[in-house]
């Protein structure tokens, strides 16, 4: 859908480079502009044949450059190539794309089509704008980390980058807006996207619902509070994900439990005897088991997968979302990295 559409890159290690792959995997050209030593995710652990995984798999795909933006001639290469593009994306602090002479109003006068994305940690008018800050930042910041806490009230640090990757998700919203604007009106656009502020937008249903009755979890039947929507345990420690809002969807799974009784309990409170029922009920089986009675009963309910799971599971499987390569040099070849122009 994107074929023709030409995307220069200057962005590092997540967010960027997340945004651009979606670009890319939608039929743009995508030119990286990288420093004389690359993109520091190349050398980010871990590290397979001398490249770093994280970089592998978000600039599939693309093309480098190594350019010294400091050099006059690689400015001058830099703008030679702005000129054939359609877009921008930097991630640099506020003022460095000026001080380069690269930032929008300066590309402008001699591309006024150019649709330009910088994708910032908080925006600009406030004093955060020029402090360094990454995905754990803008989690916090937004109240969305205080959503995840343990028995004892601490938030749990996630081992998901989900800002970096919202972020990234967002701009590249934005750029395909700033392009159908283009396409009708004929002129470019200007986009800022601050990755806390796109945080705190996800977080709104949560103060909306503070505002008007002081829940500080959102949606209270979805926050783990009901019987029908909770995570069980097997007998073998692991967990199962049942989401039976409708009422059709939990009278399924009681009939097919064999406690035609239980239906009358939808939407129970966790603090109802019913809950301590349908925890023993979960014991009883194995996770293999209850992976068996999901894909038969329609009902709602789905394992709770750990990493090396989800590639073998039958849904993913059928949908063909993962593809395995017999090396790691064939995912790199893919990437056309090692066509990269290198500066020598």
């Amino acid at each position: 859908m994107l074929t023709d559409v030409k995307i220069i890159d200057f962005t590092n290690y997540l967010p960027g480079p997340f945004a651009t792959l979606r670009l890319a995997e939608l039929g743009a050209e995508v030119i990286k502009i990288e420093g004389p030593n690359g993109d520091p995710a190349r050398h980010l652990e871990p590290i397979v044949q001398g490249q770093g995984v994280l970089f592998t798999g978000n600039n599939r795909g693309k093309h480098s450059h190594f350019l010294n933006l400091k050099d006059t001639r690689d400015l001058n290469k830099v703008k030679e190539l702005i000129l054939e593009a359609d877009v921008i994306i930097e991630s640099f602090r506020p003022g460095v794309m000026k001080r380069l002479t690269l930032d929008y109003d300066t590309v402008r006068k001699y591309h006024p089509t150019i649709v330009y994305c910088s994708l910032v940690g908080y925006g600009e008018n406030t004093f955060y704008s020029t402090f360094g800050s990454h995905d754990l930042n803008y989690m916090a910041i937004s109240g969305m980390l205080a959503q995840w806490k343990d028995d004892k009230g601490r938030p749990i640090h996630p081992s998901q980058q989900i800002a970096d990757l919202v972020g990234g998700i967002v701009a590249s919203e934005r750029i395909l807006a700033g392009l159908v604007q283009r396409g009708i009106y004929g002129i470019g656009s200007y986009h800022q996207v601050s990755m806390a502020d796109t945080m705190t937008a996800l977080m709104g249903n949560h103060h909306l619902i503070h505002q008007a009755t002081e829940m500080k979890k959102g949606v209270e039947v979805l926050a783990g509070t009901i019987v029908n929507y909770c995570l069980y345990e097997t007998s073998d420690n692991r967990y199962m994900a049942l989401g039976a809002l409708e009422k059709k969807f939990w009278q399924a799974f009681c009939l097919a439990v064999d406690h035609p009784e239980w239906t009358s309990c939808h939407m129970r409170e966790v603090s109802d005897p019913i809950y301590k029922q349908v925890c023993t009920v979960f014991k009883e089986r194995s996770f293999t088991d209850w992976m068996d009675f999901s894909e038969q009963v329609d009902c709602c309910l789905t394992p709770v997968l750990e990493i090396d799971e989800v590639p073998k599971s039958n849904y993913h499987q059928q949908r063909g979302n993962f593809i395995f390569h017999d090396n790691w040099s064939r995912i790199q070849q893919y990437s056309d990295l090692r066509n990269s122009q290198k500066k020598k």
